[in-house]
């Protein structure tokens, strides 16, 4: 069975990033009754970052490890494993300091794995993750898709790249921005979002 994979990182309980990726996924569930929703709320429950242990682990065959190299890549596997079952990728996250919450940082460094999400070929790296589709949600208090502040928007060229290197060349980016202009600039906001998230759900 096909699964959607959403990821929430906001540590915001009113987070309308997470509200919006939720909602989206569900749109795209309720499009695909076949598919589940496997979420993981990376706010909630934080991935470890990458040592020196998990490092060396990722460059030793997995038959060669040593039982703390096998523990130290065994919830990276779990995500990769996540990610590979997926079809659909809903990300959401907040703009903060013009990048997305490091929360979903670590979830990116636990699934970028040579060998496994890509691998190096003598024409250069290729994504080893195709066929999928992701979305992107991404929430601001000002507006960033567009006009002067766009050039500080390094969230979604980021999150592009990423999911471009593993191989996810498909992607949707929905804005819920402007929000700190005020309630009506906000409801307008969230009312656009919501459109935009039901749009692409139903060409999904």
């Amino acid at each position: 069975m096909s699964s959607i994979l959403l990821l929430t990182s906001s540590p915001r309980s009113d987070s309308l990033s997470t509200k919006i990726a939720s909602e989206l996924a569900d749109k795209i569930k309720a499009q695909n009754p076949g598919k589940t929703i496997v979420h993981r709320n990376l706010a909630a429950a934080p991935l470890p970052h990458i040592d020196e242990l998990f490092t060396a682990a990722i460059r030793t065959p997995a038959e060669a490890r040593t039982p703390e190299q096998t523990e130290a890549v065994k919830v990276s596997d779990q995500l990769v494993d996540e990610l590979l079952a997926a079809d659909t990728v809903v990300i959401g996250t907040g703009l903060i300091n013009f990048n997305i919450y490091s929360s979903l940082k670590a979830w990116i460094d636990n699934i970028a794995r040579a060998g496994r999400t890509f691998t190096y070929t003598e024409t250069g790296p290729k994504g080893l993750v195709t066929g999928k589709k992701a979305y992107i949600v991404l929430a601001s208090g000002g507006v960033y898709s567009e006009g002067p502040a766009a050039p500080l928007n390094h969230a979604v060229p980021y999150l592009k790249s990423v999911l471009g290197f593993i191989g996810i060349t498909e992607v949707e980016t929905v804005y819920v921005e402007g929000l700190a202009f005020g309630p009506e600039a906000a409801e307008k906001a969230i009312g656009a979002a919501q459109a935009r998230a039901t749009e692409l759900a139903l060409a999904a």
